[in-house]
């Protein structure tokens, strides 16, 4: 993990749709971040953070809050905070300190994720393959109309459920 600093700007793997975090303290054994987006603090584990920094390169475009954009040609570090030096839509060359990004930046797009190394862990992926498995098998039972319903049925009834099932409407 990078060293974290008030003022950086970090994605929390966990809640994309916040948005960009600002760093606001960090402590010995834990990192408060406020996401503008959504006017939501966090308080985080150091350690154990679920959270990307989020680095732009060169050739990307970038927005900052007031909707202007800007096609990064260099970034600049200085006491670890990102400066994006690169030509706006209007032409002129300027420098963007990170503080300016747009909060509503999500990096959803799977491209995107996997450049920004904000990959899953493996067990993440074997869940949601593991769902997606018993999703289907449920979808493809006789009793299907009673998946999710929450009741205790008896026998009889999933008896019914079934005959119900096979027949042609």
């Amino acid at each position: 993990m990078h060293e974290i600093s008030p003022g950086q700007r970090w994605i929390s793997d966990t809640e994309l749709d916040m948005g960009l975090g600002i760093v606001l303290a960090v402590e010995h054994r834990t990192i408060s971040i406020l996401f503008p987006a959504t006017g939501e603090q966090r308080t985080y584990a150091r350690q154990t953070a679920p959270l990307t920094r989020v680095v732009f390169a060169p050739g990307d475009t970038i927005q900052n809050q007031q909707n202007e954009t800007l096609r990064v040609s260099s970034v600049e570090e200085q006491d670890d905070l990102l400066f994006y030096c690169g030509k706006t839509s209007e032409g002129e060359i300027t420098v963007w300190p990170e503080g300016q990004l747009d909060h509503c930046i999500q990096l959803n797009r799977p491209r995107e994720r996997l450049l920004a190394a904000q990959v899953d862990a493996n067990k993440w992926f074997e869940l949601r393959f593991q769902t997606l498995q018993h999703t289907n098998r449920l979808a493809h039972s006789d009793l299907y109309g009673l998946t999710g319903v929450r009741t205790s049925l008896i026998p009889h009834q999933l008896f019914i459920a079934h005959e119900v099932a096979k027949r042609y409407a």
